[in-house]
């Protein structure tokens, strides 16, 4: 929903990404009072700017909004593969949903990285758009297993793929799924041309504009926000987890996950392709050409559930020590890192909110692949909206679980009670603050009250209810992004408890500390 707070200044490079360091800001307006449009969409990432300009150039108004400045959230800390070759996923989809099903999968994959290259081409979008190979590689003779059959499933869903025995990644391996003619970009530069596109004829973009509710109709969606409200005969919700998720019971059918990332410099040409391994840990590279001619290394990995490990530190560094295994690194330049949304069964959801919810669309759980995935959906959803039929909708229609979990009412309980006044024994209250340095924070527990603590720059102590305003988990302190993230559901905030990704639409709530 937002960007990165400010990361740790001990870690190497500069605590930004490269695609963030190296395009515009944007400045569009915040919304100003109520307003109409045919639908709005809510998210300006990947999906939200791909289906916002979409839906403009089909001829309907559209109003994008986003909490903070577009592409500024998790696809502006990408790694921007814009490929249908996702790790290990056809031989999973054909075994779950069968040979048509996947093949819907790939084809809107494969459709997807032919409308990127349309659209660079027909707007002639200066984002370094270029054709690569890409590779999944085994790291050992079970791996290789892996990669054989992955090669066969993608082959049989009319896919450009083959098995080879060798790549041009240094290391041993032992073969690799090689995938044809696909592609790598700069993701900032492609979308903010497009969203430049949607302003004017009744269309709009309105950044620094939170969604902080739903209201269904029979005549359409409401769409309130912290600066008025938007109605629309029709809503997408495209915030990467969605903020409206209880109804499909979206909390209990994804997983977040965090993953880092490095931009170096070797001391070597990098090799032609994009490439990850099969295998965890997960390491993922690619190559980005740098406006001074050279170009940058990208790799990515040490991936971990969010919320579930607080010395995010250790992640950067373990994955500095594979680069170097990998390269000679000349320099290290950047790092960042990003959330992404794992499926349960290994597809996202695109499509319809929920049963009886049709007015709504949502698109999330691209599962590390949103580039391509996003902008299948944003093909699709434009599809649905304007009543015609879409080849790949099946597959990924999130009303494909048939049972659907009741929201714990307890839930409700929990979140009306957070924050107020807590009471503690000043001494054990002192022991266990006493070891937080400036710019860290920690969950404490004294007397059965947990209580979130931040030590800022001077010293002094801020004191926060760490219960997660989505559905009432424990947050816990990250120390590399200095944010409170949430372990259940991914929602994240600042280490003053604000929001800076969803599905949260409120903060941390005060918790005022009485030592007795």
């Amino acid at each position: 929903m937002g960007a990165l707070p400010e990361s740790d200044s001990t870690l190497p490079g500069t605590a930004e990404s490269y695609w963030m360091a190296t395009s515009p800001e944007t400045a569009f307006p915040p919304l100003d009072g109520d307003g109409k449009t045919d639908v709005t969409v809510i998210g300006g990432g990947v999906a939200g700017v791909t289906t916002a300009f979409l839906l403009k150039r089909a001829g309907l108004t559209v109003t994008l909004i986003d909490a903070y400045r577009i592409v500024t959230g998790a696809t502006g800390y990408t790694t921007a593969k814009v490929t249908s070759l996702h790790q290990l996923v056809y031989a999973n989809l054909i075994s779950r949903f069968g040979h048509e099903k996947a093949r819907q999968y790939a084809g809107a994959n494969q459709a997807a990285i032919e409308t990127v290259a349309s659209l660079v081409r027909e707007y002639a979008i200066p984002c370094s758009f270029e054709r690569k190979p890409a590779y999944t590689f085994a790291e050992s003779e079970g791996g290789r297993k892996k990669v054989e059959a992955e090669a066969d499933a993608a082959k049989s869903l009319g896919l450009p793929a083959a098995f080879v025995e060798d790549l041009p990644l240094p290391g041993k391996t032992f073969g690799a799924v090689r995938f044809e003619n696909q592609a790598q970009f700069h993701p900032r530069n492609y979308l903010l041309l497009l969203a430049g596109h949607v302003p004017g004829e009744g269309s709009y973009v309105f950044e620094m504009t939170k969604a902080v509710g739903l209201e269904e109709h029979a005549d359409g969606v409401t769409v309130k926000t912290d600066r008025g409200s938007i109605h629309s005969s029709h809503a997408v919700i495209a915030t990467h987890y969605p903020i409206y998720d209880r109804p499909g019971a979206y909390y209990a059918r994804m997983q977040p996950s965090r993953s880092y990332a490095l931009g170096v410099h070797i001391d070597e040409p990098f090799p032609n392709g994009m490439f990850i391994n099969t295998a965890e840990p997960d390491h993922s590279w690619r190559s980005q050409p740098t406006a001074d001619g050279g170009e940058i290394a990208i790799v990515t990995g040490a991936a971990h559930d969010t919320g579930k490990v607080t010395d995010t530190r250790a992640r950067y560094r373990s994955l500095e020590e594979y680069a170097r295994s990998v390269f000679t690194i000349q320099s290290i330049d950047y790092h960042w890192s990003a959330q992404d949304y794992n499926t349960t069964d290994g597809a996202p959801y695109i499509g319809p909110l929920a049963p009886g919810h049709d007015r709504i669309f949502v698109a999330t759980g691209f599962g590390k692949w949103g580039m391509t995935n996003g902008t299948a959906a944003g093909m699709i959803l434009t599809d649905l909206i304007l009543g015609r039929t879409s080849p790949w909708a099946e597959v990924f229609d999130p009303a494909r679980f048939q049972k659907q979990p009741e929201f714990p009412e307890q839930v409700q309980k929990r979140l009306r009670a957070a924050g107020g006044v807590v009471e503690v024994d000043a001494a054990r209250f002192d022991r266990e603050t006493a070891a937080i340095p400036p710019g860290e924070g920690k969950v404490v527990e004294v007397d059965g009250q947990k209580v979130a603590v931040f030590r800022d720059g001077q010293g002094r102590l801020h004191t926060l209810d760490p219960t997660c305003m989505h559905m009432g988990c424990t947050v816990a302190w990250n120390n590399a992004e200095k944010s409170w993230d949430c372990p259940c559901h991914g929602s994240r905030y600042g280490a003053d408890g604000r929001v800076i990704e969803s599905p949260t639409v409120r903060d941390l709530a005060p918790r005022n500390v009485v030592r007795k």
